[in-house]
């Protein structure tokens, strides 16, 4: 499994790139950072989006965004301390995955360390951008990125197709693992009013990112699919439409398939609002009208 696979599957969890830093008041400029590790693609994106990207000075080999990020072979997976270290910050931000004893180890050499788990919902990563304003001296920065990715997001939402209920089905990979509604890609697709078809198997298995059989998605018969596996995988709407069964779903006979790059699926800094508008652009299709291209 590659790594951009692996991170869809193990952080799925999701801009238009919100720049500039703005005005940052004196006790912001008093508390900033000059030297910060990102071992987080989502923090990477956002404390570039909020104007602290002279400050990082290395991130994770997964953080490819924005391309100027300073990318290295670190990995939030299996992080070393000494290598951390090496690069002298006063600031290292985790995911909380990052085992106990890395975050112990790097505060014992007396460095700062944010972990930040995987927000729950919407509200849950706007906090974390405006936490990430705060921590890294760009507050009123992070408070005004998080509002312009919330009012992205809520009028995408208000201007999604109203109708009948549409059904959705999120590729994760080939194999068919999915996110169901406990998730946070789930409650983005809850907020737009879709059912997703991944839930009945996430409740069996007891885990929110179950893996589907080829017929139990046919049987599902969803009214969109969207996939996050484009780039990792070399998967197509074409492709789909040509696996064995599927040319019966309703997904495959309105060509309502959409590929998202599975970095922006995967992420919950400020480019939501590009995934939030691919999953509308899947609505319109599956409503049988024009892709918005958006």
């Amino acid at each position: 499994m590659g790594s951009s696979r692996a991170g869809a599957l193990a952080t799925v969890a999701l801009a238009l790139l919100a720049g500039g830093c703005g005005e940052e008041s004196s006790s912001d400029s008093a508390s900033r950072p000059e030297r910060i590790v990102s071992l987080s693609p989502s923090a990477t994106e956002t404390l570039f989006a909020i104007g602290a990207g002279e400050q990082v000075v290395a991130v994770d080999d997964e953080s490819d965004y924005p391309p100027g990020a300073p990318q290295t072979d670190l990995s939030a997976y299996q992080p070393n301390v000494e290598a951390i270290a090496g690069y002298r910050p006063d600031l290292v931000v985790v995911p909380s995955l990052v085992p106990r004893d890395v975050k112990s180890g790097l505060r014992r050499l007396g460095l700062e360390v944010l972990a930040e788990p995987a927000p729950d919902d919407l509200g849950d990563a706007y906090r974390q951008i405006r936490q990430l304003g705060q921590v890294s001296g760009h507050a009123a920065a992070g408070r005004r990125v998080a509002s312009e990715v919330r009012s992205k997001v809520e009028r995408l939402i208000a201007k999604a197709p109203e109708g009948r209920s549409l059904s959705v089905f999120h590729e994760l990979d080939p194999d068919l693992f999915s996110a169901s509604s406990d998730t946070f890609i789930g409650r983005i697709y809850e907020r737009l009013g879709l059912r997703n078809v991944a839930d009945a198997a996430a409740r069996r298995a007891a885990n929110p990112y179950p893996q589907l059989s080829s017929e139990t998605v046919v049987s599902a018969d969803p009214d969109l699919i969207v996939l996050a596996d484009a780039q990792c995988c070399a998967q197509t709407p074409a492709k789909v439409s040509r696996r064995p069964g599927w040319h019966v779903v309703a997904a495959v006979r309105k060509r309502a398939i959409v590929a998202i790059d599975e970095a922006v699926a995967s992420r919950w800094g400020p480019r939501i609002p590009l995934f939030v508008a691919r999953a509308v652009d899947a609505m319109e299709l599956a409503l049988g009208r024009p892709d918005s291209g958006r």
